[in-house]
């Protein structure tokens, strides 16, 4: 037998493939040492139990049917979600991804796109964070990879879970030095129970105190603790550095490309498996909208069976619910940064498409021809988690209202709320007894002021509300929940005691707390906490560390409510006498009551919030009060006392000053606070 022919191609082979298969890790050795073997026993004339389909190289057929499961897997596409905790650098990752792939034409076309390409929006850009998940697809060594960039903070978790449904696999990318994280332990847990596979990156590997021993068996035992399979466990790590553009299987044999992180995506990500390809099995579930001036609204999808064509009769389906009918005007797939038209697709690939105005996220896309007779059945909608936390969005009433926004009417602000939640799955709107107030929830503060700051700069004015959490019953024992959140904080050592007297004062269970392994001398707090606990916490914080802490916060459980109020604030409030100008005069005498947010010359009305009070309870200051001219000279005329410059808030720092009897006044160039004209009419009255 071994002067046949085809043993010695086998041979060939099995070189070939040990070779490049000797420096991944153990378990991806065996598993070709296995396939060779079996290839062997074939020539010799024996048989050999089957096995699961290991990792292959690209072949130069596009499908490869399997037998022993019925199904048929798509070799050259790989989709794949980045996922992370925010700022451990997945978009700097894709980043250089995106530069290995001659997606740009030339150095200068790439930096002319600059760093965080995928971040596009201004706020994201401004924050610093990915608010939005976008999909991209770049060609490698004649591999499709589908990439989508998903969100790392925790109020945009419903970004991620959306995303997930189009993958069929996940990169999770590990700082070196901070290791996983609450979101870090989130989004894992998603992937993991899709039964996905995940490839860890270490990135930051240039970090001077890496250690990326220390990560790689926190992300092993956070793995255990969310009952990972042993497929999954036996996960491949790759050592990055996503801003220098390097990777490598080993710490310490790095390669100047990112070409040992591409094969690993290739390798060790499943290509998508499919039951069929024939028209009338179509099924796409829609995952995204986007919007077009010319083609109106369009549906982001991943074909999981079937073949879609251009011009053909479909419909939208869910179960339980009746088909919504109509015909693809144009068909797309993802290609690089941009999209491409195309006449038709398979499944496994990502398309995007127009042509039915009725699309919304969780919708099946099927097959229409002949009425739908053959057609398959509607996919689960997707499911995401429960908000958390309300807001209430409305007309401004303030007696400035109407000087700067383009849109003022509740008509145009309900408009503009329901039409949000077409895209975001994870928010919520509502109508309130009032026909001018709006109930908005979200998954936390920050889920619900990117969108009102998204408002503000399209030219709405708004009345906002103060924050407040959801309760919700148990159905079982009938008591009142509250959501609890698992919060870290990495402080230096000599903050750490104002720290623990912050959350002890809000109701916090201390979890952990020790000294970070990183040689840094920052010790690290882990409380559980109530959410309404959390409301505002953040600011005083960063004033009480100096801007040194670093807090990160992911939504834990809902638990029996407690019998205890928490007071967000121990300081009133200085409020305007009348309405008037301010003046210098009038900010001279207030200044001595607390720290002021007004300058000279600005318009303000009765009962609008001018200031911090140094004291508890409010004060009502005249900053609109001039000095009386008489033609005496003043005794203390060449005594002169300066202004303090005022506190300049942010949008984010309002919303979390803002007590439950105060509202927010929104236009696209002010933040005023005030008191709420109906809580002050009620406590009058009581």
């Amino acid at each position: 037998a071994k002067s046949n022919l085809a043993y010695h191609h086998v041979s060939l082979f099995a070189s070939s493939l040990i070779e490049r298969l000797k420096y991944s890790n153990t378990m991806a050795f065996w598993k070709a040492a296995f396939a060779v073997l079996s290839l062997v026993a074939a020539v010799e004339g024996f048989t050999t139990p089957t096995v699961s389909r290991v990792s292959q190289f690209p072949r130069m057929t596009a499908t490869l049917a399997e037998p022993d499961l019925g199904l048929i897997t798509t070799e050259n596409i790989r989709n794949i979600a980045v996922i992370a905790h925010v700022d451990h650098g997945k978009t700097t990752l894709v980043d250089a991804l995106l530069r290995q792939t001659n997606v740009f034409r030339d150095a200068a076309q790439a930096n002319e796109a600059g760093e965080r390409v995928m971040d596009s929006e201004d706020q994201e850009r401004e924050r610093g964070i990915t608010i939005l998940a976008k999909n991209l697809a770049v060609m490698r060594d004649g591999v499709k990879i589908n990439i989508m960039d998903t969100p790392g903070h925790a109020d945009f978790g419903g970004e991620v879970e959306r995303v997930l449904n189009m993958c069929d696999g996940v990169l999770l990318v590990v700082d070196s030095v901070e290791g996983p994280k609450p979101q870090t332990r989130f989004v894992l847990d998603k992937a993991l129970k899709q039964d996905m596979k995940v490839v860890v990156v270490v990135n930051k590997i240039d970090r001077p105190a890496a250690r990326p021993d220390y990560v790689v068996d926190k992300v092993f035992d956070l793995m255990m603790e969310l009952g990972a399979s042993d497929e999954q466990i036996d996960f491949t790590t790759v050592y990055a550095s996503g801003l220098n553009g390097i990777s490598g299987m080993e710490p310490d044999d790095m390669q100047e490309d990112m070409k040992p992180l591409f094969d690993a995506i290739r390798d060790c990500v499943d290509p998508p498996k499919v039951k069929s390809t024939e028209p009338d099995a179509l099924q796409c579930l829609v995952s995204n909208i986007d919007y077009d001036n010319f083609k109106g609204k369009m549906g982001i999808a991943r074909i999981s069976q079937g073949t879609i064509k251009a011009g053909q009769p479909v419909a939208l389906a869910r179960p339980g619910a009746a088909k919504k009918t109509g015909r693809l005007t144009s068909l797309f797939i993802f290609d690089n940064l941009g999209k491409k038209e195309v006449q038709s697709a398979s499944a496994g690939e990502i398309i995007m498409f127009s042509g039915l105005e009725d699309i919304e996220i969780g919708d099946t896309l099927i097959t229409n021809e002949g009425g739908g007779a053959n057609a398959a059945e509607p996919l689960p909608p997707i499911a995401v988690e429960l908000p958390t936390v309300r807001m209430t969005l409305g007309v401004n009433r303030s007696p400035l209202a109407g000087r700067e926004g383009k849109f003022l009417t509740s008509r145009m602000i309900r408009d503009r709320l329901f039409k949000e939640t077409d895209r975001n799955v994870a928010l919520k709107v509502e109508e309130t007894d009032s026909a001018d107030k709006y109930a908005v929830s979200g998954r936390g503060q920050l889920h619900l002021t990117v969108l009102i700051e998204t408002m503000r700069r399209e030219g709405f004015e708004l009345e906002v509300g103060p924050p407040a959490v959801i309760y919700k019953e148990n159905e079982e024992t009938g008591e009142l929940e509250e959501p609890f959140e698992k919060v870290e904080v990495r402080v230096p050592e000599e903050y750490s005691g104002a720290v623990i007297d912050m959350f002890n004062t809000r109701n916090g269970e201390l979890q952990d707390m020790g000294l970070d392994d990183g040689g840094e001398a920052m010790s690290v707090i882990q409380y559980l906490i109530p959410t309404r606990g959390m409301l505002g916490l953040r600011s005083e914080l960063l004033t009480a560390t100096r801007g040194t802490a670093i807090i990160d916060a992911v939504f834990d459980s809902y638990r029996p409510k407690l019998k205890v109020d928490i007071k967000s604030r121990d300081k009133g409030s200085l409020l305007a006498f009348e309405d008037g100008v301010t003046t210098s005069f009038g900010l001279e005498n207030a200044q001595d009551r607390g720290k002021l947010f007004v300058a000279a010359g600005e318009d303000v009305y009765k009962n609008m919030i001018v200031g911090i009070h140094q004291r508890p309870g409010d004060l009502a200051v005249n900053v609109c009060k001039t000095k009386a001219l008489t033609n005496m000279r003043s005794a203390t005329k060449g005594i002169t006392v300066g202004i303090t410059a005022p506190i300049e808030m942010s949008m984010d720092a309002c919303v979390e000053y803002i007590a439950s009897d105060e509202i927010l006044e929104v236009t696209p160039t002010k933040f005023r606070m005030a008191k709420n004209p109906d809580m002050a009419g009620k406590k009058k009255k009581n």
